[in-house]
């Protein structure tokens, strides 16, 4: 996909006649930047925008400059557009410190591996150093503040598509637009969660095709059916808490050609289908007829695990979030570690990042160079002497905790080689110092606040060894008897894969950590419960072992394994062990 970068000035011309009489320096613009790609313009002003390129109210560019190629997917764009939402809100922008040109930087830096010009970036600063321009700050951001926060009106957005028009929905301020008022054909991928609306048959029968592995349910109504309006809340709601299935209504007023075929005499009139065989027909408004009937159609579509009949409250409510690691340490003290190594531009630099990231927030706080950073860190820091490497690898673990950075390296131009080549940096080691398998162990956990890295982990790609280099990283540091701090790390880590393997499990209904590396972490968990001593550990490693068995595939090598190894008697003895909490108790 063509990356083009669109640059405006929000003076049209003022800023060139009149700069060098009011701040003392002669500047081109104020300078107003895009992304375009795809036919769709995104720039930061109210938050997030999107809108046909050229079509905002700044004008016409005054350049439009190519700046490259990116291989990305558009799925995973937007999912990166997302975490940047979270930086760039409308509440946040600051024509000198926080603006459009952060923004467009920010992006271009993920999708092309650079930023965009700097006398872009440079310019507020420039201004800012000059007496006049500390003086006119306020009245200058208040000024340009009602130019750069403009609604895009609704007949410039660019057209809602099934791939970005729940992002283009969320930028713009408003529920996406849908030709005739339906919603689009879902994929075999996608969720439904909501009940469609069809007026003809070619468009049912391309619902019901995308539907043929789940379950449909048609409700058959019409504007004039009085009864049918009881219905409809619990139709609603049932197609919320299900979103795995397809629901229709279809009303037989405007779709005479769908009632003809499927014979509907009157109205409400219901239908469901399990994998494209229909299961059962009735009439009448009642829900909760209606209820019974569609639960029972899932229940013979999607027939439950008998994990799901046990109460195990630990699994079954407990948290999912990841365990990640955010202290930030003395910087100074941290590079000092690294000698003559602290000097170098990139380290000075990441350093920077992460000081004005802790103290200002991520808002302040501008992407370093992070395709540079890498190669630096990949060239130079790994080899540098074990025993001070780990000083470098600490703070890219604290740049971590910024959404930016992980998404950046989780979707990296070659494959997320700066994390995987750490990743085996360590696992390489005969003897790796406990310093560098500690932060190491942190920087994997931080890396799961970022969920492009936890989709690029549990990618199918025979290309991706991430998931293989974690359980092994995990697998190794829990046979550290010497250091239980490394144990707990590992443990936490254990239960950051496990916890997100069980969540794509239930959501999507797939195994996203192959089987066998299931298998090998499951009974490294097993061997360490066998003798762990640390609660905190023995917590950890009880909900990683229980999110990796709880609905598990039966009859798969997973619970065989845990038959084999008396999985039941080695969690039952941790009991036993003194101090224990009465959660982790509860948890056995």
């Amino acid at each position: 996909m063509e990356i083009q970068l669109y640059v405006y000035d929000l003076t049209h011309g003022m800023a060139r006649s009149m700069s060098k009489a009011y701040l003392g320096i002669q500047i081109d613009a104020v300078y107003h930047t895009a992304l375009v790609f795809d036919n769709i313009e995104y720039f930061f002003g109210a938050g997030v925008q999107t809108c046909r390129p050229g079509a905002t109210h700044h004008g016409r560019p005054m350049e439009i400059v190519n700046m490259g190629t990116t291989q990305l997917p558009l799925d995973v764009i937007l999912d990166y557009l997302e975490s940047l939402k979270q930086v760039y809100t409308p509440e946040s922008y600051d024509l000198f410190a926080h603006n459009c040109n952060n923004f467009t930087h920010d992006f271009s830096m993920f999708l092309l591996g650079k930023g965009i010009p700097d006398h872009i970036t440079s310019l507020p600063k420039r201004v800012l150093d000059t007496p006049f321009g500390q003086m006119l700050r306020p009245q200058i951001d208040a000024g340009i503040r009602g130019v750069t926060q403009a609604p895009v009106p609704q007949h410039n957005r660019p057209p809602v598509n099934s791939v970005r028009g729940a992002f283009q929905a969320a930028t713009n301020g408003g529920p996406a637009a849908r030709p005739n008022g339906t919603a689009p054909v879902a994929t075999k991928s996608e969720a439904y969660g909501t009940v469609i609306n069809v007026t003809d048959l070619s468009t049912l029968d391309k619902h019901l095709s995308t539907a043929s592995n789940t379950a449909s349910t048609i409700f058959f109504t019409s504007s004039t059916c009085a009864p049918c309006k009881i219905a409809y809340p619990t139709y609603d709601s049932l197609a919320e808490q299900h979103p795995n299935a397809l629901f229709v209504k279809v009303d037989i007023n405007a779709a005479r050609e769908i009632g003809a075929r499927y014979q509907i005499r009157a109205t409400p009139t219901f239908m469901t289908f399990s994998k494209s065989a229909k299961t059962d027909e009735w009439s009448g408004a009642d829900p909760g007829l209606l209820k019974s009937n569609v639960e029972t159609l899932l229940r013979e579509t999607f027939p439950p695990h008998p994990h799901t009949v046990v109460s195990v409250p630990s699994l079954q409510y407990g948290s999912l979030k990841p365990m990640t690691y955010a202290k930030i340490p003395s910087l100074d003290k941290l590079t000092a570690k690294l000698g003559d190594a602290a000097k170098d531009p990139q380290i000075m630099a990441l350093k920077s990042f992460i000081d004005l990231r802790s103290k200002e927030g991520a808002r302040e706080a501008t992407l370093p160079d992070l395709p540079t950073i890498s190669t630096t860190f990949r060239t130079k820091v790994l080899e540098l002497p074990i025993e001070i490497s780990f000083a470098a690898v600490d703070l890219l673990r604290c740049a971590m905790l910024d959404a930016r950075v992980g998404g950046f390296f989780a979707e990296e131009a070659a494959g997320h080689q700066l994390v995987s080549a750490i990743l085996g940096h360590v696992d390489g080691l005969e003897d790796c110092p406990h310093s560098l398998r500690l932060v190491t162990i942190h920087l994997a956990c931080n890396l799961f606040t970022s969920h492009l890295f936890i989709r690029e982990l549990f990618s199918s790609s025979p290309a991706n060894g991430l998931a293989e280099q974690m359980v092994q990283l995990i697998t190794s540091s829990l046979l550290d008897t010497d250091h239980p701090s490394v144990r707990v790390s590992a443990a936490s880590l254990a239960f950051n894969i496990a916890s997100s393997s069980y969540r794509m499990r239930r959501e999507e209904a797939r195994e996203a950590l192959p089987e066998g590396l299931q298998v090998e972490l499951a009974a490294s968990v097993i061997e360490t419960l066998g003798s762990e001593s640390n609660e905190e550990a023995t917590k950890s490693l009880l909900l990683t072992l229980g999110f990796l068995v709880y609905c598990a595939p039966q009859g798969g090598e997973l619970l065989d394994l845990c038959q084999a190894l008396d999985a039941k008697a080695v969690v039952s003895a941790t009991k036993g062990q003194q101090k224990i909490a009465k959660e982790v108790a509860s948890l056995v």
